[in-house]
């Protein structure tokens, strides 16, 4: 009994070794992590993830997604939901709809947060946009993210919690991609860091996981249809982050309880890396 408690030890012990470069590195900088849809249902593991991450150190802002609570309240409503290369047709009654789903979706995920011992607070409203295009309706392309407002509240102990709406200059609402918005929200602050979980191990090519992703190989995968739907705009935010001088940007699976700290704290990681090239 008493060797396999001393073995248990060691590798504890070995864990925190390998995560205090890590420690060190990411202390004091913004991680701007991204999630929604199925990830939800491991909402308890992220946001034990991400309170950890703030406890020792980091500054963690949350974007969130809901689209199948989208697709649900639709359906109630006797709406067909629409996509475009993977992004959500809105009209004006589907704006409404997902005013409603995201006010539901931040509330429950900074009441989370409060309960597990973290400061968080509804952060939205702080993304300007112009329409993208008509033929998408009431969607938005994002033309500057309030970041002062955001790091406000960061500066003061918060977590924010943003949902993926922007204001036009006509004042109306518009729907924006939740990846899109949490990229473009991390180029804006200056990230150190992209998380965009999803339901899926990462970016997968002939059945094999790309652990680093470049951007021409991307590029080349979406023309060829191996990434497709709604993959499309995860690495398209991944892409324009890092390109924007975001330090980091990774895909990862939100279903694996506690990925969001295999993939920061140790060596090997998880998930797909969207990098320049292979090996950058």
């Amino acid at each position: 009994m008493r060797v396999s408690i001393k073995m248990d030890l060691n590798e504890k012990t070995q864990v925190l070794i390998e995560a205090l470069p890590y420690f060190k590195k990411y202390n004091g900088k913004i991680v701007v992590i991204k999630f929604g849809g199925d990830t939800m249902s491991k909402i308890d593991c992220l946001i034990e993830d991400i309170v950890l991450l703030k406890h020792i150190g980091m500054k963690p802002v949350v974007v969130h997604g809901g689209g199948p609570e989208i697709d649900a309240e639709l359906k109630k409503s006797g709406i067909t939901p629409k996509f475009i290369n993977g992004l959500r047709y809105t009209d004006d009654k589907t704006i409404k709809i997902v005013e409603e789903v995201f006010k539901r979706v931040n509330k429950e995920i900074v009441n989370y947060i409060s309960c597990h011992g973290a400061k968080a607070t509804n952060a939205s409203g702080c993304i300007k946009v112009k329409q993208k295009n008509p033929e998408l309706g009431l969607v938005g392309e994002i033309t500057k993210v309030e970041q002062s407002k955001i790091m406000k509240l960061v500066n003061a102990g918060f977590i924010p919690v943003i949902s993926p709406l922007g204001i036009g200059n006509d004042g109306k609402k518009y729907n924006i991609n939740a990846d899109t918005a949490a990229s473009h929200i991390a180029v804006f602050l200056k990230a150190e860091k992209l998380t965009i979980l999803t339901n899926v191990d990462g970016v997968i090519v002939n059945g094999n996981l790309i652990s680093h992703l470049d951007f021409g190989t991307a590029k080349k995968e979406i023309e060829k249809g191996t990434i497709n739907k709604g993959m499309i705009p995860k690495v398209e935010a991944c892409i324009h982050a890092v390109k924007n001088k975001c330090q980091k940007a990774h895909l990862l699976n939100g279903l694996i309880p506690h990925s969001l700290l295999l993939e920061i704290f140790t060596d090997k990681g998880v998930g797909t890396e969207i990098v320049y090239q292979n090996g950058n």
